[in-house]
């Protein structure tokens, strides 16, 4: 017995030894992993069972509609896509009208290289969350001091890979029936199928299936001609449109870093940089014969504004979630013929996920 209990215990200093090793080694990771787990467990702690919250009769009907429109996105995704089942989306969290999480992206200022994290076990990332502003904040200024193009955004949704069960927000209760299937759907798809370190895979599967979701959705519950549908199909026109001249704009933006002298200055690599992005921003009038002008040029006069003018991890966030479309579907259609439970079965033979439950 004495010596079960001497090798218990040098077994257990062992691993205190290893887990100080791998706090030493990891302690920047170790913080970030801290923050995170206290972000998710004050929104799991302040959630509601979705229950309780449709029998909450001071909860106006509006909203409660919308929630139950989450739970027939969901059973639709699960029953109609063949997406894993899972407890997401059974609880309820008031965000009180305040963002609660913010991404950073950032990239090389002359170079379309987005900036990588990497993290022990999930892998690595080219965006990075806070639940905590101030924190956010100062990582983004001491990007910038170390040259990197930065962009940040507050984020309505994201997914825990099944290994926490996510809530619904308040915020995307104000979405429209289009919108908030196709998040739900992309949310889902994340914890169906996610392969580690390859981020701008999962993401553009994950927007591929969530418009592809909400497209089948709307007909199913609504039909072909109704307005749910065409307003999502109008909006998805002009996104994918929108979104298209981006990416030909981002392979400029490349072209254009690639052929800079190692003979110019830096305020002359700022400039040609400058006056490139503007123009790709200036020719969005040429979109859809002015189709959707009032929106473009709406845009444009934002994004114009010396604040607010475009940077390259404006463009890295367009590579990451939509450089793929065009393949994912031109697979879907010409291989499978529409067939989108055989295309899923094929994508997760193909790539393994790192999910693990």
């Amino acid at each position: 017995m004495k010596k079960i209990l001497k090798a218990l215990k040098f077994t257990f200093i062992g691993l205190l030894i290893l887990l100080f090793v791998f706090i030493i080694f990891n302690f920047d990771s170790t913080v970030y992993a801290y923050r995170q787990a206290k972000g998710q467990v004050k929104i799991i702690l302040n959630t509601r069972p979705v229950e309780e919250v449709l029998a909450d009769k001071t909860f106006p009907d509006s909203l409660k509609s919308r929630i139950q429109l989450i739970q027939e996105i969901k059973k639709f995704a699960v029953d109609s896509l063949g997406l894993n089942p899972s407890e997401n989306y059974t609880t309820f969290y008031d965000q009180q009208q305040k963002p609660i999480l913010w991404v950073i992206t950032a990239s090389e200022a002359f170079e379309l290289k987005a900036r990588k994290w990497h993290f022990p076990i999930i892998g690595t990332f080219s965006y990075k969350g806070h639940f905590e502003k101030s924190i956010a904040d100062d990582e983004l200024d001491e990007l910038k001091r170390q040259g990197y193009d930065t962009q940040l955004n507050e984020v309505s949704a994201w997914s825990t890979l099944g290994y926490l069960k996510d809530p619904i927000l308040s915020s995307m209760l104000e979405k429209s029936e289009g919108r908030l299937a196709a998040l739900i759907i992309h949310e889902l798809t994340h914890g169906t199928l996610f392969v580690k370190n390859n981020l701008e895979f999962n993401e553009n599967l994950a927007d591929f299936v969530g418009d592809y979701g909400a497209i089948r959705f709307l007909e199913s519950k609504y039909g072909k001609d109704s307005k749910e549908l065409k307003r999502y199909q109008f909006s998805k026109k002009y996104n994918d449109a929108y979104s298209q001249h981006l990416l030909r704009g981002a392979k400029k933006l490349d072209s254009l870093y690639k052929n800079m002298s190692q003979k110019m200055t830096i305020q002359e690599k700022k400039r040609q940089k400058k006056d490139l992005i503007t123009e790709i921003i200036n020719s969005t009038d040429t979109l859809l014969a002015g189709e959707f002008e009032k929106s473009l040029i709406n845009k444009k006069k934002w994004l114009l504004n010396d604040n607010n003018l475009p940077n390259n991890a404006y463009f890295i966030g367009y590579l990451t979630y939509q450089s793929k479309q065009n393949q994912f579907k031109d697979e879907f259609v010409n291989s499978f013929k529409n067939d989108f439970n055989n295309y899923l079965i094929y994508l997760k033979n193909k790539y393994p996920s790192s999910i693990v439950f």
